[in-house]
Formats: C-alpha cells, structure tokens, sequence
C-alpha cells in the first residue's frame, strides 16, 4: 500500500514542502532514499522502539521510503515523526484518511515522546502558503509555529497523542496566538537603560545619532571607560520593531532553534561574539549552511568587543555584508542567502596595552606599536562603520554623582521621531528605510549643501586626506543630526559635527 506523508526542509530562511512516500510490498527490507543524511538513515532504528514501546512495530515487509523531491539534500533527526506516521499508516495500523492534510514533523526518543525541531516559523509559514489544513509539532515549537494565522497548530508530546487523533479521532489541543496583542504587550525595554551612566554626554549623543540614521560605530578608549556598557544600552533607545521585522528576526532564530517556548521576538536582537569566533560562525556556512552571528543580528546590534583582536580575515569577510545588508553561502547544488541588516558597534582599545598617549597609566605603548595595533584593522572595513568617538574615563565627580542621567525612553522618543522623517523621505525607495543604507546617488539628491557647509568639508577632506566613501559617511551622519534637528537643509553645523566623528581618519591622532 502506498501512502504521501508530508514534512518540511529549510534553506537559508525558507521552508520547502518534502513528500514522504512510503510504499509497503511483499519481500524484506528497509530501504530509505531521496537524498537523506546519517541522521534521517538512523531513524528506523528509533522509529521501532518507539513505536515498539507504544504497541505497534514496523511490518515484517518489504518498505520502501522515498523523500521528494529526491534531487534535494535532506537533513536532521526531524522527520522521525513523518516517517512513523507513514509506515503506520501503509501498514493499516492507523487510519490514513486525514493524514494528508497535515504536514508532520518531530524527533522521535526511542519512548515516543518528542523532541523540539529547528525552523518551525518558516515551515509554518509554507504549511499556510500551500493550504495545509494544521501542523503537527512538538509541544515545545507549537507557540512559535502558532505565529502564523488560519493554521492549525497542534504541540503534541508523545506519539501516542497522534496516532490517538488519526485512528480514534481524539483531539489534539490547538495553540492559539493573538499575534499582534503579544507583541504590543512585549514591547518593553530592555534590562539596561542609559539612565545607569554616569557622564559620557558626548558618547551618548553620539550613540543617538547612531540609532536615530542606522549608522556603524565604533568605541576607541582605555579599559573601563564604559565601551561595553554604552553598547549593552544601544538597543533601548532604537526604535520598536514593527510586526513585520519581528516575523523577520524570528525566522532567522528558529532555524537555527533559538526560539523555543518563546513566540514572536519582541526586542531587537544584541549579540556580542568573542574574538576567536571562526569566520563561518560570523557570517554563515558550513556544509549545510546556518546563519552566522551578522544575520542573528539582524534588525539589531552587532557588537564586536575589542575589534583588532579578531582575526583579520574573519573581518574582512563582513565588509560585503555590511554593504549588501545580506550575505549568500554559495556551494556547488545551491546558493542560500540570509538577510544581515544590523547595526554594527565596534569597540577597542588605543593601544596593545589599552592606555592612550597617558603618562601615568600602568602599561604605555610606543606610537609604533600604536600603529601596528590599529593596522589589524582595514582601511576599508573603518570607511565602513560611520562613526568614529574615543571615549574617556568618568571622573570621580561624575561616578559619585546620585543624580540619574536621561532615561533610554526620552531619548527614544527623539530617535523615533528622527526615523519617522526618514520612512516618509524614502517611502518611494524599496530597500531604503533610513539614512545609513542611502547609496551614492540617493546621497547626492538628499544630502544638499549650501556653499559655506561644502567650503567646510572640502577643507576638511583635503586636511584629513579622507576617501570618497568617508565623505558618503559624513553626508549621511550630517543628514540624520538634521533629522534629528528637525530640519529640512543640511547646515554647516552638522557638516561640523558630523566630521568630528571620524577620530581614526585624523592625522597626528596616534599623538
């Protein structure tokens, strides 16, 4: 008897629909095809115990098992639960009437309870596309699978639940989201708020013009300056994810498992790798390819803590990324791509021994070794990030002060404003949203400058020996300070501003 069961396969951030076809025949035999992988060939060994634990068995037949379309690459330990049902069902052990509206997924223990899978958003999402009646998961995925409307949503937590609802029409326990009331109700802030710092007013302006156009920053200090504390706080004054990017995000999350239990995300992402991370785990890859660390970040913030300790290919490598604000993994049978749109924080020391041209710190270093320190770093990579502020230490008077700085909710509220401008300005332009992702050309319609504020950046281009692209860099952040303003023309005072945060272009800074 042949019988279609129906699962699901994730590339990149999209799922594609896998037809199960298990056809029982006289003769003896297992035979499982259709491209699978080492775990999905393992399955008939815990497909039998479990089912063997639940009082049924595998036919003493001859089975064959087909995965379509066969030229696809299948992998992971989550199809356990299709191919039992369809065993089960070419078998007459179960009824099969209704087996074919579902799309089935879930590993199997060997005593038929089931363990959590990874992508169940975007197999969701396709179950919908496609007009599939429900899906059938495990328990632990059914609230990020429930995201999805007018699809059935069944979290089960053993075998028995399933085969209950298909032979005796039992019913299964529907997980039901109000998507939209969730993430209305979530949408607090954050643990660190930048009421906790303590002095730092020009970093923090510099952290809101950031946020308000999108921009790259990088944090240049001495150890204990407050580099990793402002950059924990970048996300609470970003504006609220819209519906829309929280679907995004948590699609990329749930491929690689990070969404269990958890539903929509709310928040925007802050992911802070170390400096020894591999350049596969920072951008993607692998044989089956994953989403690296840039699109985990994506619709949120990248920090990388000390810069110049990771290696310097691993950077190099994010330069098109930062640039596309998306990254395809191509391998020979296919080409995934995962979005990467992130705001990236940097952060490093001056110096191999983190003291800056200070004669009375602990460890000073020569203006050579200075140099050879920032030379890990690539020019290109610095015309990439926007921003450039060094940061110094808080003085006592500060530190001891009771008072309680800007709330993250106040300064907030003047990003959001600033952005709200920038989504009118760019409503006719697909992929642009705010000031950071402008191109060349939309940089030259938007980024007018009077004669006075061009004389200014000319002296300081011809000064500072500055790149094309840093001058792009300087229009931009000089058009999201007057956003910020509230004002239509670019003057000369945003120009000026917007040119002293380029501290690394600056000649004699290494002293």
């Amino acid at each position: 008897m042949l019988i279609k069961v129906y699962g699901s396969a994730v590339f990149g951030v999209e799922a594609t629909t896998i037809v199960v076809e298990v056809n029982i025949d006289r003769g003896i035999g297992y035979h499982l095809v259709g491209l699978p992988d080492n775990a999905i060939k393992e399955s008939n060994y815990r497909i039998a115990a479990a089912l063997q634990n639940n009082g049924y068995k595998i036919p003493g037949k001859k089975i064959t098992i087909n995965m379509a379309p066969a030229d696809l690459r299948k992998e992971g330990s989550a199809y356990d639960l299709t191919l039992a049902l369809g065993i089960l069902a070419a078998s007459d052990q179960i009824k099969s009437e209704k087996i074919a509206q579902y799309l089935i997924m879930g590993e199997l223990s060997l005593d038929g309870s089931l363990q959590p899978i990874t992508g169940a958003l975007p197999i969701a999402i396709k179950a919908q596309e496609e007009g599939f009646k429900g899906f059938i998961l495990p328990k632990e995925n059914a609230k990020e699978a429930a995201i999805v409307g007018n699809l059935e949503v069944y979290g089960v937590e053993n075998i028995k639940e399933v085969i209950a609802y298909f032979d005796e029409g039992k019913p299964l326990a529907r997980t039901k989201v109000d998507t939209r009331k969730e993430f209305q109700e979530s949408l607090n802030f954050p643990e660190f708020d930048f009421s906790d710092v303590k002095g730092q007013e020009s970093i923090k302006r510099c952290m809101e013009i950031a946020a308000a156009g999108g921009h790259n920053i990088i944090l240049i200090g001495p150890p204990g300056a407050g580099k990793t504390m402002l950059a924990k706080r970048l996300p609470s004054i970003l504006p609220p994810m819209t519906l829309h990017e929280a679907l995004e995000t948590t699609k990329i999350h749930s491929v690689v498992g990070k969404v269990k239990n958890m539903g929509l995300m709310s928040q925007r992402p802050f992911r802070n790798p170390h400096h020894t991370i591999s350049s596969a785990a920072l951008v993607g890859g692998g044989s089956y390819p994953q989403p690296g660390e840039i699109s985990l970040s994506h619709n949120g913030v990248l920090f990388l803590d000390e810069l110049p300790e990771f290696e310097r290919r691993v950077l190099e490598v994010m330069r098109q990324p930062m640039e596309d604000r998306e990254v395809t993994i191509a391998r020979a049978r296919f080409t995934v791509t995962y979005p990467s749109s992130f705001m990236l924080v940097a952060s490093m020391n001056p110096s191999p021994g983190g003291y800056f041209n200070d004669p009375d710190a602990p460890v000073t270093s020569s203006p050579i070794e200075m140099q050879r320190y920032l030379g890990k770093i690539s020019g290109p990579l610095l015309d990439r990030i926007d921003i450039h502020i060094e940061v110094t230490p808080v003085p006592f008077e500060k530190l001891s002060e009771e008072k309680k700085a800007e709330p993250s909710v106040e300064i907030r509220k003047r990003v959001t404003a600033a952005r709200e401008l920038q989504t009118k300005r760019f409503k006719v332009l697909e992929h642009v949203h705010y000031n950071a992702q402008m191109n060349t050309k939309q940089i030259r319609e938007f980024c007018i400058l009077d004669d006075a504020s061009k004389a200014l950046l000319k002296n300081a281009m011809d000064r500072l020996n500055l790149s094309a692209r840093a001058y792009d860099r300087i229009l931009k952040v000089a058009r999201t300070i007057a956003d910020l303003e509230g004002t239509t023309d670019i003057s000369g005072n945003h120009i000026s501003e917007a040119i002293q945060y380029r501290s690394l272009d600056r000649e004699g800074w290494l002293g």
